[in-house]
């Protein structure tokens, strides 16, 4: 079962542990890789799951 989504769901907001665990979850990855691909294409989650959709 998921989280409840973040107040911003087009973002990726690294500061909060609650929506790292989402995004962890919701992308099937790890935090280092979730951590990884931010810093690659920022903040965007759609740009984040292309990311790791690659």
């Amino acid at each position: 079962m998921l989280p409840s989504p973040p107040a911003d769901a087009t973002r990726v907001h690294l500061a909060s542990t609650v929506e790292v665990n989402y995004w962890c979850q919701t992308l099937n990855c790890t935090e280092t890789r979730l951590r990884n691909a931010v810093l690659a294409v920022g903040p965007l989650a759609a740009d984040v799951r292309a990311y790791l959709e690659r």
